[in-house]
């Protein structure tokens, strides 16, 4: 029944009464009409201001759920963890990839660099590792110093190691950068990027469901408050006709309110849908890291077996020639005679155990002991001998060495004359040259 319908069946109830007592409210009753027209009007204006606060009541109703004022609608346990499980995803993806640049480029200017340069889609020029520049800088002092000089010989042999250990380097970094970092960097710039855009919408499509609820709550109360029964024998007709007309304005609010919360339920509904696939990808994220992460273990570990055999490769050169070494500096230092072998052995390896030998006979250059030394002819001395765990897989050189397995042990003891960076080993019936750096020697 519409508000002029139930007007005209007040006034009709009020027009039963007496004609004496009709007569006499005749003018009282005009000028309440008159009221209750303004009056709903006010009513009309009351109601149009409640509207254009709840279209803004997105807003304001974020505020008063952060006070605990407003009712908020809660999403389920599961999604909840699909949220945090996200959230911890994104958090230390982050922190991986940062850690992980700093590992491959510690300068940060240069990392800062090659930021800007990928922000302007440009290549990054290629960098000069360290163990390559270390490389020139051996080059060019052997060339200033003299290439036929022991110094200058080692120089190049370290310097040429140094070079393959700087492109080495080169390769792991270009690698881990492919294989891993690009990886995690399209998931934070791609994937996440999309995960938060549909949280956002989410969030709004949220908001906006509780405020509909919030204002079909306040309708519903308006409504029943409206549609209270009004004592005639102290409400004036006036009251009675603004009664019936609020609670038809009243009953149209509900049903628009009720109809603005279906289609806000479906929204978010389907906003929630569409949020929860894209957060159940992380899943498949996390399988395609944990792969790039192998590829990226595969790689350092390339990396520092090829830095180790480098330098295994290095470390037998320079004993092959240390003799010659050694032979060059006695032509410009003191005679040999004056200090003793252990003297020599402690100032070269200050942190290995030193090892008794046999007195070094005076007069007798080391270069003319290394030359008549056969470690298959000499015999152990009566005291003096140690035992030496193997620290690393060392292949023999020559037949005067000894090859070595690790973690065995062997007996190993010093000759007079004798590099100090090597002991005579034996293992049964097998002895040669073994290098100090492979061996724990035991007390």
């Amino acid at each position: 029944m519409n508000p002029s319908a139930e007007s005209s069946q007040a006034l009709l109830h009020f027009s039963q009464y007496p004609a004496s007592e009709h007569v006499l409210e005749e003018e009282s009753l005009a000028g309440s009409i008159f009221i209750s027209i303004l009056s709903l009007s006010r009513l009309k204006s009351q109601m149009l201001i409640w509207q254009l606060s709840a279209s803004k009541a997105g807003t304001d109703t974020f505020t008063e759920e952060k006070l605990g004022q407003a009712e908020k609608t809660e999403l389920d346990a599961h999604f909840e963890n699909l949220l945090a499980r996200a959230d911890s995803t994104k958090n230390w993806t982050e922190k991986i990839l940062r850690q992980t640049e700093v590992l491959l480029q510690p300068n940060p200017s240069a990392r800062v660099e090659e930021f800007l340069y990928e922000k302007l889609d440009r290549k990054v020029p290629s960098r000069v590792t360290n163990g390559e520049l270390l490389a020139q800088y051996m080059t060019e002092a052997a060339n200033d110093f003299g290439p036929g000089t022991p110094y200058g010989k080692t120089l190049i042999k370290v310097g040429e190691t140094q070079r393959r250990l700087g492109a080495a380097e080169r390769d792991f970094i270009h690698s881990a950068s492919i294989n891993f970092l690009t990886p995690l960097r399209n998931f934070l710039e791609g994937d996440w990027r999309t995960i938060s855009k549909e949280r956002r919408i989410l969030q709004n499509r949220r908001l906006d469901l509780d405020a509909c609820k919030a204002r079909l709550k306040k309708a519903k109360a308006a409504e029943a408050k409206a549609a209270a029964v009004p004592d005639f024998q102290e409400t004036r007709p006036r009251n009675y006709v603004l009664s019936a007309s609020a609670s038809a304005l009243w009953s149209d609010e509900v049903e628009k309110a009720e109809h603005e919360l279906r289609l806000t339920q479906t929204e978010f509904d389907r906003q929630a849908e569409v949020t929860r696939l894209l957060l159940e990808g992380i899943s498949s994220t996390h399988v395609n890291h944990l792969r790039c992460l192998h590829e990226f273990v595969e790689s350092q570990t390339n990396y520092y077996a090829q830095c180790y055999q480098y330098m295994l490769d290095l470390q037998k050169q320079l004993g092959r020639f240390s003799g010659t070494f050694v032979g060059n500096a006695e032509s410009t230092s003191p005679p040999a005679a004056a200090t003793s072998p252990p003297a020599v052995a402690a100032a070269t390896l200050p942190a290995v155990p030193t090892i008794p030998v046999v007195p070094t006979i005076v007069g007798v250059p080391n270069t003319v002991a290394e030359s008549v030394l056969n470690p298959n002819e000499v015999k152990p001395p009566a005291s003096g001998t140690r035992k030496a765990r193997v620290l690393y897989d060392y292949e023999a050189a020559d037949s005067t060495e000894l090859a070595l397995l690790a973690d065995e042990m062997i007996t190993v003891y010093s000759l007079p004359g004798m590099d100090p960076d090597w002991l005579i080993g034996e293992r049964g019936n097998q002895k040669g040259k073994v290098p100090v750096t492979y061996l724990e020697l035991l007390s």
